[in-house]
């Protein structure tokens, strides 16, 4: 199995990247395409889903993100194509502590996550799963990721990021950067 893959991104589609390294292009799926910069090198931690009729690479930006990814696809009924788009969404913190305080109705707003499914993630993951350090997950970077997600151009947003204090949560980074993007 892959740990990391390191190479250089040269394309991007909805839900895919692709990721070159040593003359081979890698099809990834990740969560957010565009939180990788095309034509610049990259690191992506990635899992090969391997079945009888398919061969998957799915990606991440952080090891938090696949570790993470790892434990919801062992619960039953959530196979890695359900399990990807919690991260588009979602932040790892924010599943945790959705699952931690039992909360079905954060987990039920995922795509073709229901009631059943979403006590299913409970009742295996609550009490297994930790925050993640905010050490780990740099909260300038995590804001300059969303606000790519949500479709600004890196010039936009540039001049703002220094004015918006990084000891908020990254949701609260987030509604002040809106604030200030559309002053």
């Amino acid at each position: 199995m892959y740990a990391y893959i390191k190479g250089k991104v040269t394309g991007q589609n909805s839900n895919q990247i692709i990721l070159e390294t040593n003359g081979i292009g890698y099809e990834i799926n990740v969560s957010n395409p565009y939180s990788f910069e095309e034509g610049k090198e990259a690191v992506v931690f990635v899992y090969e889903h391997i079945r009888e009729d398919e061969h998957t690479l799915y990606g991440f930006k952080y090891e938090d993100e696949k570790e993470l990814f790892l434990k919801l696809i062992n619960v039953k009924g959530l196979g890695p194509k359900m399990a990807l788009p919690m991260f588009a969404t979602g932040s790892i913190n924010g599943i945790v502590d959705a699952v931690e305080r039992e909360n079905i109705l954060y987990l039920k707003k995922f795509p073709k996550i229901g009631e059943k499914l979403a006590k299913q993630i409970i009742l295996d993951l609550k009490g297994k799963l930790s925050k993640v350090d905010n050490d780990t997950l740099d909260s300038k970077e995590e804001l300059i990721e969303v606000l790519k997600g949500l479709g600004y151009k890196e010039k936009e947003f540039k001049g703002i990021i220094a004015k918006i204090n990084s000891e908020l949560k990254v949701e609260d980074q987030v509604k002040e950067a809106l604030k200030l993007l559309l002053k």
